[in-house]
């Protein structure tokens, strides 16, 4: 079920994106640092790991926690959600329009569905880790009201089958898993999921943080949500 408790378009705005934190002092609440995209988008934070970035055009988001548990693995799991925002005409979505920006800044094009199978044991540990270590996605703009499968992968034993398009329309949040294969492994640090629309692209940051500024994040979630949506907040005409 989509989740109407959402996120309403908004114009294009300057910058964006999260969720480094960095504490002045002890006793002073952390500082949001706001990576620059590159592009025109907004975006929010509904979780420790929960992103969402969007323009006028598209709407993404993810969740990454079996990420974060899975430092050093091979292969990355990313909960994905996607649709495009009232008033825009339908559009496909292909496999050629996702792609990963790792740490040290190399872009890594989404897999096939055979190349994801070759290595499949390899992430079935992740799996796993996700099945009790995972977030809900389910934050999307009040005009997706239908829910939609997005199904880049599959397993072998899946009835499901893997296909290389959905068919983005408003009406529709499209959810599914994405694998990404991490020459070297899971780092810490500044990841960028890139979604490329007929028009436009959106691109969903999120970082791998290590234990001290996971602790951050926890202690002051609340503080740092709040300097975000601020920091998005539509202007008054």
């Amino acid at each position: 079920m989509i989740n109407y408790k959402i996120f309403m378009p908004i114009g294009l705005v300057a910058a964006v994106a999260v969720c480094v934190v960095q504490a002045q002092a002890q006793d002073q609440k952390p500082i949001v640092q706001i990576p620059n995209p590159g592009v025109p988008q907004a975006m929010t934070i509904q979780a420790n790991f929960v992103r969402a970035s969007w323009n006028n055009e598209g709407y993404a988001i993810l969740g990454y926690q079996a990420a974060q548990r899975s430092i050093g693995e091979p292969w990355i799991l990313l909960e994905f959600g996607t649709t495009i925002m009232p008033g825009v005409r339908s559009q496909k979505l292909t496999r050629a329009a996702l792609s990963l920006e790792t740490p040290d800044g190399k872009t890594i094009p989404l897999p096939s569905t055979e190349e994801y199978r070759k290595d499949a044991n390899k992430v079935q540990a992740m799996q796993q880790r996700a099945r009790v270590q995972r977030d809900s996605i389910n934050y999307f703009p009040s005009s997706a009201h239908q829910a939609c499968r997005l199904g880049f992968f599959s397993d072998l034993d899946d009835r499901a089958m893997a296909w290389d398009e959905v068919e983005l329309d408003s009406q529709r949040g499209c959810v599914g898993r994405l694998y990404f294969p991490i020459p070297g492994g899971i780092a810490y640090g500044q990841y960028w999921l890139n979604v490329k629309f007929a028009q436009s692209m959106v691109r969903v940051p999120f970082k791998i943080f290590t234990k001290d500024e996971e602790k951050l994040l926890s202690k002051n979630y609340k503080s740092i949500k709040k300097q975000i949506d601020e920091a998005f907040k539509p202007k008054k005409k």
